[in-house]
Formats: structure tokens, C-alpha cells, sequence
């Protein structure tokens, strides 16, 4: 194969549309836009969710409850995962539990609750503890820790 014998793919290439340059185009007279009214305008274009004057549907549907800004996200993590998902000795802190997937990005705090069972000693550091989540773990030999 030559240089002088490439080709672009069919259908790759597509004349763009000349409009208003006589009715023999195609695209003469209103060049596409139909007769009058703001979509024949030039610039004449309406925002996203403009209903003509219409109340619009995002202001008609009533508004309810209230949206915390300040709100802190905190993730629960139960005692009986900690014991399925961590060895014996091991360390348990943020960087641990979202390496092993017990929770995911985008949280304030993680709080260890006492559901479960936990059979291990672990160090457990994280933002709070529930008052059996604490004992439990210090009852295995861990320590519970708050950062």
C-alpha cells in the first residue's frame, strides 16, 4: 500500500450542512428552523427547564425536610466483621478497613459498634466506640483506641 492509495473509512467523512444558500440545497429559505418564534431567531435559544413562562416543574413540586450541610458522614463497622476480617495481633485503623473493603471513601468518621462476637486481640484506632464494642474488645485482650 501507497500513500497515494489511502482512503478514509465509508461513512467516516460527512459534508457538513451549508444552510441557507438557496431552496435547490435543501437547507434554503429558513434554513432549518422552521417559520418564526424564538427557535428561528438568531441567539434565540431557551435554558434547561424553561416552560415558557410556565411555572417551571422544579419550583411547582413542594420542598420538604431540611439538608445538613454541616452533617458528618460516620460509617458503622460491626464487631463480628472486624473478627472475620482481621487476623489475630493485627492493627485495625482507617487505612486498614479500607484496604480490606470493609468500608469506602468518602466518610467523617468511622464508629465500631458492638454487634457480633469478637474472638481476637486486636488494636482497634478509630473515631468512636460504642460502650459494648469497647468492652468486648478489651475483654479479647485489644485495646480500643480513639484518634
Amino acid at each position: 500500500m501507497k500513500l497515494h492509495e489511502l482512503s478514509p473509512v465509508e461513512g467516516s467523512k460527512k459534508d457538513s450542512k451549508r444552510i441557507g444558500r438557496g431552496h435547490g440545497s435543501g437547507w434554503g429559505k429558513t434554513s432549518g428552523k422552521g417559520h418564526k418564534g424564538q427557535k428561528a431567531r438568531s441567539g434565540g435559544s431557551i435554558r434547561p427547564g424553561f416552560e415558557g413562562g410556565q411555572m417551571p416543574l422544579q419550583r411547582r413540586i413542594p420542598k420538604r425536610g431540611f439538608n445538613n450541610i454541616f452533617a458528618k458522614t460516620v460509617v458503622a463497622v460491626n464487631l463480628s466483621t472486624l473478627n472475620r476480617k482481621f487476623e489475630d495481633g493485627a492493627t485495625v485503623d482507617i487505612e486498614a478497613l479500607v484496604n480490606a473493603g470493609v468500608v469506602k471513601n468518602g466518610f467523617d468518621a468511622v464508629k465500631v459498634l458492638g454487634n457480633g462476637k469478637l474472638d481476637k486481640k486486636l488494636t482497634v484506632k478509630v473515631s468512636a466506640f460504642s460502650e459494648s464494642a469497647k468492652a468486648a474488645i478489651e475483654a479479647a485482650g485489644g485495646k480500643a483506641e480513639v484518634i
